[in-house]
């Protein structure tokens, strides 16, 4: 079992509680406007590891782990290298180290299911609450990202709903109550994060030849990101 590897954070803070190892995974069935990892998306890229090899990596910073840090896998999209993941996670789970996934959701199979039953926490990406901008912004449906929420919910698997928030786009009061809402009705769900859209990533999309169709929109600034997180309050 060996599967493709983008790149690794040893100590990172922002992809799941407390200090993780953070995996990005290569490929991507999505091509999101606000994507900051376009490099990610060739499905063939990447560096190959065995679970074993991720392991042994992440066990050189348990230490720095605690009781809510451990070992997350980001993208990419990870769902689409479910197996691989699962392995991963199996043998976190032998030696003590939490799990957590962030995912879009657009993936869910039976492999997916089974890489599930190994994880104790998903970040979830909900990046729009209509369908029709998520066909036109990321290339899936609302309702397969809904049905991946729904089973999450059956599962009891601790889930932290996140949103890049866009202005223009998905900033308005109304798709931050209904993202609430989404939320309140799934048990699952015990926070939501509220990211800001930023364009560092341009640079990349530069050395790659590829249009940043998304360099038109503005970052929104910290009286914006407080109004919102407000309503969720």
């Amino acid at each position: 079992m060996t599967g493709r590897v983008h790149s690794i954070q040893t100590l990172g803070t922002l992809d799941g509680p407390g200090v993780r190892f953070v995996v990005f995974t290569q490929g991507c069935n999505l091509r999101c406007g606000c994507c900051h990892n376009p490099d990610t998306w060739d499905l063939l890229g990447g560096e190959i590891y065995m679970p074993e090899q991720i392991l042994e990596k992440a066990l050189r910073y348990r230490d720095y782990f605690g009781d809510k840090g451990g070992i997350t896998f980001s993208g990419g999209e990870p769902l689409l290298q479910a197996q691989f993941v699962k392995e991963v996670f199996a043998l976190c789970h032998d030696n003590g180290i939490n799990t957590c996934l962030d995912t879009s959701g657009s993936v869910f199979n039976q492999a997916a299911k089974e890489l599930l039953e190994q994880t104790d926490r998903v970040l979830l990406d909900i990046k729009y609450t209509n369908d029709e901008d998520y066909k036109r912004f990321v290339g899936c449906s609302l309702g397969c990202v809904e049905n991946f929420l729904k089973y999450l919910d059956a599962k009891k698997i601790n889930t932290t709903l996140r949103q890049v928030i866009i202005p223009t786009l998905n900033d308005s009061d109304s798709s931050i109550l209904k993202l609430k809402e989404i939320a309140n009705n799934h048990k699952c769900v015990d926070k939501i994060e509220l990211l800001p859209f930023k364009k560092i990533c341009k640079s990349k999309y530069d050395q790659m030849g590829i249009d940043f169709v998304f360099d038109k929109y503005s970052t929104p600034n910290s009286e914006i990101m407080n109004k919102l997180n407000s309503l969720l309050r």
